[in-house]
């Protein structure tokens, strides 16, 4: 037998192998993943740290770099840069500690006060509809409605005021919350501090290990991973930021006390694709139409009009040109996603979606160019 033949029939004999004792054991397979994944999660959080403050790094980092020009100063322009993006972090961080979370925690708090007159009103509605269609009836009792949403609200209310020590709990101690955030904001800032360098050792590493037909197409695929995704993750945050703040100034002139809740709200949504929107929309409209069908009303044609505006006019001038996925594939890669992975597949479900797309569409355009060549 030819021995290049053997050695790869021994290889694909050894891959089966393995892959039956690892489908037969999976308890222990995945236990042993998530331990060797709760050892690197300083490593992980200052990964995913230094990759949502690369683009924020870079923009300060070319400001710099412009107001230093080419003084004996202009070395500085990255530590600055890390610097500077860290500050507006923090600053971001305790903004919404100290003025959106109270601010929502008094919305939540004066809807749960009024909540008994709106299920009257909803009640009275719903029995003088069935009193106008003439329909047979007994009188509706919310009570129990009323009773569950007061119960959720107050659960939300009470998470937001001690959300400072729940925080803590989700560590096994102080101590390891503590070492845990030192090490992932170590490993962020020298990622973004060397970021150049550490990206050279890696193109070094895989070209000394990975032979060059499969090198560069990685390389290419690395690239495109991480372009998307800092497209996909910068969208989703700056629309859920604008479409938040402006359902928040509008949510003031229809019902002032509820701005901030329905803002948060709508906000929150943004962040899932497709489906955020009407989610968002309909619990807003839910919470509303309790207070007044008619400001419910205005709300809907307030979202409709703001969503257009921000979608069309907004959205396209901040964030630039979407991350290239057709629509129809954007709702089957969220329905897919969720139906996998839950929530966390309906928010990477798309990105994920869009770099095989852009693979898949190189490579037929590459073979229908080969076929045309023949």
């Amino acid at each position: 037998m030819d021995k290049r033949l053997f050695k790869s029939i021994l290889l694909i004999i050894t891959y089966a192998v393995v892959l039956v004792i690892a489908l037969a054991r999976l308890d222990v397979v995945l236990g042993a993943v998530g331990y060797v994944l709760g050892l690197f999660r300083p490593l992980i959080i200052g990964f995913a740290l230094a990759f949502i403050l690369n683009r924020p790094c870079h923009f300060f980092f070319r400001l710099y770099r412009r107001a230093l020009g080419k003084t004996p100063a202009a070395g500085a322009a990255r530590p600055l840069a890390v610097v500077t993006s860290y500050v507006a972090l923090v600053l971001v961080v305790a903004g919404v500690f100290s003025f959106v979370l109270p601010k929502l925690a008094e919305s939540i708090q004066t809807f749960i006060l009024n909540l008994s007159t709106y299920i009257s009103n909803v009640q009275g509605w719903l029995n003088q509809l069935a009193d106008y269609f003439h329909l047979d009836m007994q009188t509706l009792d919310l009570s129990s409605l009323n009773q569950t949403l007061e119960n959720l609200l107050k659960q939300a209310l009470g998470f937001l005021s001690s959300l400072g020590p729940q925080l803590l709990e989700f560590t096994t101690g102080i101590v390891s919350l503590v070492v845990t955030g030192v090490l992932a904001l170590v490993f962020s800032i020298y990622m973004l501090s060397g970021k150049e360098k550490l990206l050279g050792q890696c193109r070094r590493v895989l070209r000394a290990y990975v032979p060059a037909k499969l090198a560069d197409p990685l390389t290419d695929v690395v690239h495109l991973t991480s372009d998307t995704f800092t497209r996909f993750v910068t969208g989703q945050l700056i629309e859920a930021c604008i479409l938040g703040g402006l359902c928040s100034v509008g949510m003031l002139f229809i019902q002032a006390d509820y701005a901030p809740l329905i803002g948060v709200t709508i906000g929150a949504s943004a962040i899932i694709p497709v489906a955020g929107a009407y989610i968002g929309a309909i619990i807003s409209a839910v919470l509303l139409l309790m207070v007044s069908p008619l400001k419910a009303l205005i709300f809907l044609v307030f979202l409709v009009i703001l969503q257009q505006i921000e979608g069309n006019v907004i959205y396209p001038k901040v964030v630039g040109s979407s991350i290239g996925l057709p629509g129809i594939w954007v709702l089957a890669a969220v329905t897919v996603g969720g139906g996998l992975l839950g929530l966390e597949g309906v928010l990477f479900s798309v990105p994920v979606a869009s770099v095989l797309y852009t693979l898949l569409r190189r490579n037929v355009r590459k073979r229908l160019d080969s076929q045309k060549a023949d």
